[in-house]
């Protein structure tokens, strides 16, 4: 069987493991520490905040944005329904309810008209939602200047969840400077690193605090550990942190590789009817994370995961796009606004192999699978 080839593999190398190594050589193996510091510092700078807090995951950073804006049980925020379960599920850590909002046909992000049309009705039941949560798929951002000025409208705070989308821009501000605050996830599939960890963004500087107290078991700041509330244990190692400043100096050649790599699908299927690349129109502010297509079968003849199967007889993995959370058995009671458009790309797309660490060996092994597979059609 041939090597695997992932979909989106961590790209790491010699810069990163000498950061590592001086990390682990300076004696800061804990958590925290000058890395954790510096690297605050510098996601701060990159997308235009006052603050940063480096977290266990992505999810926790989500999961302590609802807290720290005072999002409590029986609320109801609304998110976007194309998205990964991290999203929901952090919706329901703080025993609220998500309603889910479908999306856009360009990028798949949330649709701020029908985003319009749910808070209207809401406010027209006497209803007030607790926050709005929309999400940057796959490395587009979200149309932030509308769903803000829906958000002042109705008197909502907007928080960004851009777990994918480092490195991205909407309108030339960057990713991750949208909202009261905004997540960050450095997953090791994101266009970026620390293993596992996360980032949540605010220009407050009382939600920062917030943020940090809670991350760290709420301790109470007196000698012996003092406790008056239900804290988490949700801070960045040291030594994860030194991996991400290593990986943040690489950031952008990882998504002018990851660019190139979209340009070279795009050359593959340019003549192929009915067949696009997702949201191929809005590549100017994408951070290129991850490619997909999308396969109308009624033209193309063959269905989107019949090229996955025969990429997969090679070794070689691809995914469908997200299953709306509307659709997922977890979420079935939770409300939703659909027009459709989520499940039609759940339905029809799929995800190649998008890492920057992948050679040029790699992506010839892959065109030569899908042009033998078109080959047979």
């Amino acid at each position: 069987m041939s090597r695997r080839l992932y979909m989106s593999a961590p790209d790491v190398g010699e810069l990163e493991e000498r950061y590592v190594l001086d990390a682990i050589r300076s004696g800061w193996i804990a958590p925290l520490g000058p890395d954790v510091d510096a690297f605050e510092r510098s996601l701060a700078e990159l997308t235009g905040r006052s603050h940063a807090v480096a977290l266990s995951s992505g999810t926790a950073a989500l999961h302590l944005a609802l807290l720290a804006h005072g999002v409590r049980p029986g609320d109801t925020v609304l998110t976007s329904t194309m998205t990964f379960a991290a999203t929901a599920n952090a919706i329901r850590y703080v025993g609220a309810h998500p309603y889910f909002i479908d999306s856009l046909e360009a990028t798949g992000n949330i649709d701020p008209a029908l985003l319009e049309e749910a808070l209207t009705g809401m406010a027209d039941r006497g209803e007030r939602p607790a926050a709005l949560l929309p999400v940057d798929l796959l490395g587009k951002v979200a149309d932030y200047p509308k769903i803000s000025a829906l958000a002042a409208r109705f008197e909502v705070s907007m928080i960004s969840d851009a777990a994918e989308s480092l490195g991205a821009s909407h309108l030339g501000r960057p990713a991750g400077s949208f909202g009261s605050a905004a997540a960050i996830s450095f997953n090791g599939n994101k266009i970026m690193t620390t293993s596992g960890g996360g980032m949540l963004l605010m220009d407050n500087a009382d939600v920062a605090g917030r943020v940090r107290y809670l991350a760290t078991q709420a301790r109470q700041p007196v000698p012996h550990y003092e406790h008056t509330e239900v804290g988490y244990n949700y801070r960045l190692s040291n030594i994860l942190a030194a991996l991400g400043r290593a990986q943040l100096e690489r950031l952008p050649g990882m998504i002018a590789r990851r660019r190139e790599i979209r340009e070279l699908y795009r050359s593959l299927f340019a003549d192929v009817a009915g067949v696009e690349i997702f949201g191929g129109t809005t590549d100017a502010e994408d951070n290129f994370w991850l490619t997909s297509i999308l396969v109308d079968p009624t033209v193309s003849g063959w269905p989107a995961s019949e090229l996955s199967e025969a990429l997969a007889a090679d070794n070689i993995e691809s995914r469908p796009l997200w299953k709306p959370m509307h659709l997922q058995p977890v979420y079935t009671h939770d409300r939703a606004l659909v027009n459709g458009v989520s499940q039609r790309l759940f339905e029809t797309g799929i995800t190649l192999p998008s890492g920057s660490v992948l050679s040029d060996a790699d992506l010839d092994r892959i065109s030569v699978r899908i042009r033998a597979y078109l080959g047979s059609k």
